[in-house]
């Protein structure tokens, strides 16, 4: 038997603005709380770190559960 294929998904619960943090934590095993702050420090540097963000949003489904 395989193991099932993972999936990035936005979680329903957990999460804070639209759950794209709460949804890679999950995928890669990591802490959400780690995740978000990594996110919260890279936005001190120059780029396009918000608009990411909101393209995962959109692109990154829903989990089922």
């Amino acid at each position: 038997m395989t193991a099932p294929a993972r999936r990035l998904t936005r979680p329903r619960r957990g999460k804070i603005l639209g759950g794209v943090c709460a949804g890679i934590a999950e995928y890669f095993g990591w802490s959400p709380f780690v995740v978000r702050l990594l996110f919260v420090l890279s936005c001190i540097l120059p780029g396009p770190q918000f608009l990411i963000y909101i393209v995962l949003w959109l692109i990154i489904p829903k989990s089922e559960y």
